[in-house]
């Protein structure tokens, strides 16, 4: 019995996570300084070498809690990263993983604690290696999913308005919405519920609270093609 490959070559593994983070008004990515060379005190996403007996997505879970503390983060597979030249200290193959999370559910403290920080994208600095071009693919990935399916409500309180949803398709695309066209495209979904409350800390007048309809929402979530197509 063959016990071995024969082959002599040394080919790293690798994980990196990218983590998008929702706090309300705008979506962040969580980036870490990096403590050791190369490229020592830049950004960095959270990434580390998969252990001989572990598979990618534990390995992928293990290296985001101990870089940031984060657990029950539930990641997509996004890419493989496999450029000759890619890591400058030796040849290593990356799989990298996203996920789009509300941020006030996590410890941010705890994040901060261990060197990871919540960075706009509108400000986001230069990250190393080929970590920039991950987080495009997943920024456009994150963005292809939503087009086609009602994804993101989770990340609402359990009562929400319909201008927070918005806010929300707003932050995932970087653009605005025509208020009174989103509107009307969510509500033609059916997926709302009308609580017959109004949002108390409205500023100017007061918006309805909905609640998402979890049992249409998990039946018919592939029914919701091009979702956000023509606003």
């Amino acid at each position: 019995m063959l016990l071995k490959y024969p082959h002599s070559n040394r080919v790293l593994v690798a994980t990196d996570c990218i983590i998008f983070g929702f706090d309300g008004e705008e979506l962040k990515l969580l980036v870490i300084k990096r403590n050791f060379e190369p490229e020592q005190g830049k950004w960095s996403l959270m990434g580390g070498f998969l252990n001989e007996n572990e598979d990618l997505e534990v390995g992928a879970k293990r290296i985001l809690h101990e870089l940031t503390g984060l657990e029950n983060v539930y990641m997509e597979q996004l890419h493989t990263f496999g450029e000759v030249k890619r890591d400058p200290v030796e040849r290593t193959v990356s799989v990298s993983f996203y996920a789009l999370i509300n941020i006030s559910d996590h410890d941010a403290e705890l994040a901060r604690s261990k060197n990871a920080y919540w960075q706009s994208l509108e400000t986001m600095p230069d990250l190393i290696f080929d970590h920039g071009r991950m987080v495009q693919m997943a920024l456009q990935r994150l963005r292809y999913k939503a087009a086609l399916h009602p994804i993101g409500f989770e990340l609402l309180p359990e009562k929400f308005t319909i201008p927070q949803l918005q806010r929300l398709y707003e932050a995932i695309y970087s653009q605005a919405f025509d208020r009174r066209n989103f509107s009307r495209k969510i509500l033609s979904t059916k997926l709302l519920k009308d609580t017959g409350e109004k949002n108390e800390q409205s500023l100017t007048k007061k918006a309805i609270l909905y609640r998402l309809d979890q049992e249409r929402y998990q039946k018919q979530f592939n029914a919701f093609i091009h979702f956000i197509s023509d606003f």
